[in-house]
């Protein structure tokens, strides 16, 4: 039996969920498959990065620690096929923290099948579990795929980010 999700549904198609679907937390195991997942999403914003970077950036996501970045993976039996990196962090607008999801990522092959949307849902429960007050992210204005994903699950609000010169 598949399920179906809307996930293109903009683009007149529809693609089946996997049936095979988990989203797990990452372990030392998924070194390889988080590292080839990271790699391809930093392509996609034109980033490269030394490999000592994705050497302490792993070590961190495993260490377990409070104020520390987590990271989730969407497995498709076996195989890891999207990840997704938060934090929960103080904010000064509540008197709870608020969870910053950095990298969201599917691989293009699974796109459109809801990976994106489970692993958001999860990181969704993650807050709720800690007790956050809310949950926020960024994309870039020209991601469209994401940004159909992101109209339907969140809510866009009208910042604008600036960066240190």
């Amino acid at each position: 039996k598949e399920r179906l999700t809307l996930g293109n549904a903009a683009q007149g198609t529809l693609k089946p969920m996997p049936e095979d679907l988990k989203i797990v937390p990452l372990t030392l195991a998924h070194k390889a498959d988080w590292q080839r997942l990271w790699h391809d999403y930093l392509a996609f914003y034109e980033t490269a990065l030394p490999d000592s970077v994705y050497a302490t950036t792993f070590a961190r996501l495993l260490t377990g620690t409070t104020g520390e970045f987590q990271c989730l993976l969407a497995l498709q039996g076996d195989r890891p096929v999207g990840l997704a990196h938060f934090l929960f962090h103080r904010t000064c607008w509540a008197e709870t923290d608020t969870c910053f999801l950095q990298d969201l990522y599917a691989d293009p092959a699974v796109r459109g099948t809801g990976v994106g949307r489970r692993l958001i849902e999860a990181v969704y429960s993650a807050a709720d579990a800690f007790g956050a007050s809310s949950v926020y992210w960024m994309t870039q204005e020209f991601n469209a795929t994401a940004r159909r994903l992101y109209d339907r699950i969140g809510v866009k609000t009208p910042f604008i980010e600036y960066n240190r010169r």
